[in-house]
């Protein structure tokens, strides 16, 4: 299932009468149902061109099946994985709980066989022996009041212990509950896993069936040209249609060239401007090699215009930063943002990968004003976790 496209305009603040508030309300349903139009729109383009793809070449469309199907099971194993975390961490917290609910219960144990020994020691007739030996009433009675007392004392004792038995019952129910959900945690992610390397299989014979056929064809360029008309065509389109949903923001996305910090800590693999195969197309971005699954963070303030499969640049995500900016990433294993939402600099977008049929995980950059793609290097200059 591909991911689905969908453009969400900012809502409008609240006023501070009921008057506003009504006001605001009926402009958001105007707004919501404008943007019915645009995500048609948006639906349409992106089923259009890929009824290209698929018409130029079966095998693309089929390595986008398997590496979106390969995304949507990384995304339920790290889910698997993260409640894996939860569930081991909740039942050390319950041991630990267990451990000092047991050592009081030995606390209230070791105190109550005290007292029974005690009891024991005094001899059952001992309160006889004070009433029919004992010759001072006064006396008499605070012995008496003494003793019940210590009576009531006890009795509270054997109700604590008791307490802390059942305590400690629930306790253990808890940690077996917990060790049966991370039993059953453990043959879910067993699943995902066995799931993902037949999806990785069925992905490394489509790319081998894709790289024949490539090389007998001898089509290498014109493929990449395709693909590359392909992404044109989509910017463009996509400009159109957000035409009217603009980007603000404090500070314009011009006064930042030269200040914005790359979206992934990589090695440069392939620079702005280099030739690609032949040497009749160049490279519009860059390609920085990192650790697969690193995270991916947008490098200013923007809106998510495009979070989906695209030939040659794999799962992509386009943020438009309005006064016809761009930022492009690609090559991604997982998007973790959904088309419209608004993103800050510094926020994850999507995890590092190798789809688009990619040998070697890394994150494709490229930044582009209108159709236009710009040289990433001479606005993005800061490194990830630079202060200065």
């Amino acid at each position: 299932m591909t991911w689905r496209i969908i453009i969400i305009a900012g809502l409008l603040a609240a006023g501070h009468s009921g008057q506003a508030q009504d006001a605001d309300g009926e402009l958001t349903e105007v707004k919501e149902r404008e943007l019915e139009d645009v995500r048609g729109r948006i639906s349409a383009l992106k089923q259009s061109m890929d009824a290209s793809a698929a018409d130029r070449d079966r095998l693309t469309a089929d390595l986008q099946e398997a590496e979106i199907a390969i995304s949507e099971q990384r995304m339920r194993l790290k889910e698997v994985e993260r409640q894996q975390r939860h569930a081991i961490d909740e039942k050390k917290k319950l041991e630990a709980d267990l451990a000092v609910r047991e050592a009081h219960l030995d606390e209230e144990s070791s105190a109550l066989a005290a007292q029974v020994r005690a009891a024991y020691m005094s001899g059952s007739q001992e309160k006889i022996r004070l009433l029919l030996n004992q010759r001072d009433p006064a006396t008499l009675g605070r012995l008496m009041a003494y003793y019940r007392y210590l009576n009531d004392y006890r009795a509270e004792n054997i109700e604590s212990v008791i307490a802390e038995i059942r305590k400690l019952e629930a306790l253990r129910s808890q940690i077996a509950a917990e060790e049966a959900r991370l039993g059953e945690l453990a043959k879910t992610r067993y699943a995902e896993l066995t799931e993902l390397n037949r999806s990785q299989e069925e992905r490394a014979a489509l790319l081998a069936a894709l790289r024949q056929k490539i090389e007998n064809e001898g089509q290498e360029v014109e493929r990449l040209a395709a693909q590359e008309k392909d992404l044109t065509r989509l910017i463009a389109e996509l400009s159109s249609i957000l035409s009217d949903y603009p980007i603000s923001s404090e500070e314009p996305f011009s006064a930042h060239k030269g200040k914005l910090t790359w979206p992934v800590a990589g090695t440069l693999l392939r620079d702005f401007g280099q030739p690609r195969v032949g040497g009749s197309i160049k490279w519009n971005g860059v390609v920085l090699a990192a650790p697969r699954g690193r995270e991916v963070r947008a490098v200013y303030h923007g809106r998510i215009a495009f979070a989906d499969w695209l030939a040659g640049m794999g799962l992509l995500v386009i943020v438009d930063h309005g006064d016809g900016y761009m930022t492009l990433y690609g090559y991604n294993e997982t998007i973790l943002k959904n088309t419209g939402d608004w993103v800050a600099p510094g926020d994850v977008i999507a995890t590092v990968g190798d789809s688009g049929g990619q040998s070697q995980a890394g994150l494709y950059f490229e930044l582009r004003r209108g159709k236009q793609p710009v040289n990433p290097r001479h606005w993005v200059t800061r490194r990830p976790g630079d202060k200065s």
